[in-house]
C-alpha cells in the first residue's frame, strides 16, 4: 500500500519547528534551574526565536511545499511561498520583539509572573502563529489557529493574583472559543458540500456543488467568515479587545496587538482568496461592511478615552489596533472586486509590516513609562520629552506613522496604498470612510503626541533604560526610520506570490 503522503521537507518547516522545540527546551530546563537562574529561560528563548526567524534565508524565492498527496503533488498541507514567508517573518519578529520586552517586564514583576510557563506559552504561541500562514488545508489551518491562540488565553492571565488579568483571561477565552466553534461549524458544512479540506480543491469543488447542497455551502462560507471575524476584532466581535490588552502584561498585550492580527488576517486571506474566490460576491461586500465599521467604532473609541483614567495609553492603543484592523480588511475586500487580487492583498501584507513594527515601538515606549507610572494614563506622558527626549521623540515618531503624517512616510505610504487597492476596485464609498476615519485618527494621535513636549507638572524624573528594553526600541527605531525613507521597500518585500 503507498503512503499517503510525501517525505518531510524539513527545510520548509524549519521556521516553526524550531520555536516550537525551543518552548520544549525551556519548558525542560525550567525544571532543573534555581530561582535565580531563570534568567537563562529568557535568553534561551530570544534565541530560539532569533534562529527561527534566521531559518526564512533559505526559503527566500524557493516556492517549497510538503505533506502532498501522494497522487497529486500540487495539493499539499503546507506551502512556504512568499506570502507565508513574509507573515512568518512578521510573526517571528514581533514574537521577538514581544520578547525583549518580556525580559524587563518579568524582571521587574518579582515573582508575580512563572518564568518558565511564560516562555513555553509565548514560545508555542509563537509556533502556531508561524504555522498557519503555510497551512493550506481547513484541518491544519484550524490546528494552527488554535495553537497560537490557546497559550495566548493563558498569557493574558498568568499574572498571579490579579482580577483584572484573570477576568480579561475569561473574555479572551469566551470570545475566541464562540469563533473556533463557528468557524469549526462552518468548516464543516463547506466539507460535507465538497468532500476535501484542501483549500484549491475547496476553491474548484465549491463551484461545482450540487443542488441540494447549495445551501449547505452558502452556510458554511457565511459561518467561516464570522468566525474569523472574531479573530481578527472586527467589530462587532471586537469587545474583548480593550479589557484583554488593559488586563494582560504589556508585553503579552503587544504580542497579541500584532501578532495575534497577523495570524487572524493570514487566515482570513487564505479562506477567502484561496479557498472560496468563487463566493467574492457573499465575502466582498460583507467585508467591505465590516471595514467600514470596525475602522469607524475603533477610532470613536479610542477618540473617547480620557487622559487621566487608569491605564488609558494602553486602551487607547487597543482601539486604535481595532481602528487599524478597519484598514487591514480595506483590501481583503477590495480582492473580491479587483482584476488584480494579488495586488490589493500585497497592500494588506504591506500595511501589517508597517502597523507591527510602529505599534510594537509605541508599546515599547508604554513600557518603558509603565516601569515608573503603573497606571500608565496618557496624562503620565505629559513632559516626557523633559525627563527622557529620547524616548518622547520615538514615540511622537511612532504615533505620527499610525496616524499617517511625516515624518512617519511608511505610515502614509501604507495608508494611500490600502486607498488605492479600494479606489482601483471600484469602492469609492469605503475610500471615502477611510479618509474620515484618517481624520478622526490624527485628532486622538496628535493629541498624545502633543502632550509629550508640554512642561511636566513636577520634576522630570529621570529612569534608566534596561538593555532588553533599548534593544527592541532601537530595532523599531531603525526598521521604522528606515522604511519611511524607502517605503518602497515594503511593498517590493510584501509581494505574495498566492497565486
Amino acid at each position: 500500500m503507498s503512503s499517503l503522503v510525501q517525505s518531510v521537507d524539513w527545510l520548509s518547516i524549519a521556521p516553526p519547528t524550531i520555536a516550537a522545540v525551543a518552548g520544549l527546551v525551556v519548558l525542560v530546563a525550567d525544571l532543573f534551574l534555581a530561582d535565580r537562574k531563570k534568567a537563562v529561560l529568557g535568553r534561551l528563548s530570544i534565541a530560539g526565536l532569533a534562529a527561527a526567524a534566521l531559518m526564512l534565508l533559505p526559503l527566500v524565492d524557493a516556492d517549497r511545499a510538503t505533506f502532498c498527496l501522494t497522487g497529486d503533488p500540487q495539493v499539499c498541507s503546507y506551502v512556504a511561498d512568499r506570502f507565508t514567508l513574509v507573515i512568518q517573518f512578521l510573526v517571528l519578529g514581533g514574537a521577538l520583539l514581544a520578547a525583549l520586552l518580556s525580559v524587563t517586564a518579568l524582571k521587574d514583576a518579582r515573582k508575580e509572573l512563572p518564568e518558565g510557563e511564560f516562555w513555553f506559552l509565548l514560545l508555542s504561541s509563537a509556533a502556531g502563529a508561524a504555522l498557519l500562514p503555510a497551512s493550506r488545508d481547513l484541518a491544519t489551518l484550524v490546528v494552527a489557529l488554535e495553537v497560537a491562540s490557546l497559550p495566548a488565553f493563558a498569557l493574558v492571565g498568568i499574572r498571579h493574583g490579579d482580577k483584572r488579568s484573570s477576568e480579561a483571561a475569561l473574555k479572551f477565552f469566551l470570545s475566541s472559543v464562540t469563533a473556533t466553534a463557528v468557524s469549526l461549524l462552518g468548516i464543516s458544512f463547506v466539507y460535507a458540500s465538497t468532500g476535501t479540506l484542501y483549500l484549491t480543491q475547496v476553491a474548484e469543488r465549491i463551484q461545482h456543488v450540487e443542488s441540494p447542497l447549495h445551501t449547505l455551502a452558502q452556510a458554511g462560507v457565511v459561518l467561516t467568515l464570522v468566525g474569523f471575524a472574531f479573530k481578527t476584532a472586527a467589530v462587532p466581535f471586537h469587545f474583548w479587545v480593550p479589557d484583554t490588552y488593559v488586563g494582560a502584561p504589556l508585553p503579552v498585550a503587544a504580542y497579541l496587538s500584532v501578532v495575534g492580527k497577523a495570524v487572524g488576517f493570514s487566515g482570513l486571506i487564505l479562506v477567502t482568496v484561496v479557498a472560496l474566490p468563487s463566493y467574492a460576491d457573499v465575502w466582498g461586500p460583507a467585508l467591505a461592511a465590516l471595514a467600514a465599521l470596525t475602522m469607524t467604532v475603533g477610532n470613536v473609541g479610542a477618540l473617547r478615552q480620557q487622559a487621566t483614567r487608569a491605564y488609558s495609553a494602553v486602551r487607547l492603543l487597543a482601539w486604535s489596533s481595532i481602528g487599524q484592523a478597519g484598514y487591514l480588511l480595506v483590501p481583503i475586500a477590495a480582492a473580491a472586486y479587483s482584476e488584480d487580487a494579488q495586488k490589493s492583498i500585497g497592500s494588506t501584507v504591506a500595511y501589517a509590516l508597517m502597523y507591527a513594527v510602529v505599534n510594537l515601538g509605541a508599546f515599547a515606549v508604554a513600557a518603558l513609562v509603565g516601569r515608573g507610572k503603573t497606571l500608565n494614563r496618557v496624562s503620565d506622558y505629559r513632559g516626557l520629552y523633559a525627563s527622557n527626549p529620547l524616548a518622547a521623540l520615538l514615540l511622537a515618531f511612532f504615533l505620527l506613522c499610525l496616524a499617517g503624517l511625516p515624518p512617519g512616510v511608511i505610515g502614509l505610504f501604507a495608508k494611500v496604498t490600502v486607498f488605492s487597492a479600494a479606489v482601483d476596485a471600484g469602492l469609492g464609498w469605503l475610500a471615502v470612510v477611510m479618509a474620515a476615519n484618517v481624520v478622526i485618527a490624527l485628532v486622538y494621535y496628535l493629541q498624545w503626541t502633543a502632550l509629550l513636549f508640554r512642561a511636566s507638572e513636577g520634576e522630570p524624573e529621570k529612569q534608566r533604560v534596561p538593555a532588553p528594553l533599548t534593544a527592541a526600541l532601537t530595532l523599531t527605531a531603525v526598521v521604522g526610520i528606515v522604511l519611511s525613507g524607502a517605503p518602497q521597500l515594503v511593498l517590493r518585500f510584501s509581494a505574495t506570490g498566492l497565486f
